[in-house]
């Protein structure tokens, strides 16, 4: 599920940058917490960043921290 990260929480796994309050975030079954993309719009143009989450999952269909969950 996608939620905003109400606390810093340490460092993702996947980019290794800390998840710091207010970053969106994607929270899999297993409670992991990784980036997770989102949409940012500028005066002129709207664009999407991929998060951690979205490229992992892009190639992979599990935690990268329980694969075998």
């Amino acid at each position: 599920s996608e939620d905003v990260l109400s606390k810093d929480a340490g460092e993702c796994a996947i980019c290794l940058e800390e998840l710091q309050q207010g970053d969106t975030i994607a929270r899999l079954p297993c409670l992991c917490i990784y980036h997770k993309g989102q949409v940012f719009l500028t005066l002129h143009m709207q664009f999407w960043k991929a998060g951690c989450i979205d490229e992992w999952f892009e190639v992979n269909r599990s935690c990268p921290e329980h694969p075998s969950d």
